[in-house]
């Protein structure tokens, strides 16, 4: 993914976020839920950093884990 197509998803994408996020925040912006948060971001799935004893994770990692992720696993009904 380019640099301007980044900028655009970031644009675009969870807006109604701050540009740094907490756990919390992560879990309602993937529908995911808090062990997985935890562990994708543990993993360095989602790229962060922990401050005290709490995680921030910039939103645009957030971004960039969304669009790698593939949906193809999942079957529709």
């Amino acid at each position: 993914m380019t640099k301007t197509e980044l900028q655009t998803m970031y644009e675009v994408m969870f807006t109604d976020y701050p540009d740094i996020v907490n756990v919390a925040q992560v879990q309602s912006m993937l529908k995911i839920s808090r062990h997985l948060a935890y562990e994708l971001i543990g993993d360095g799935y989602i790229p962060g950093m922990k401050i005290g004893n709490a995680y921030r994770i910039p939103k645009i990692n957030v971004i960039r884990y969304a669009l790698s992720v593939s949906y193809t696993h999942l079957t529709l009904p």
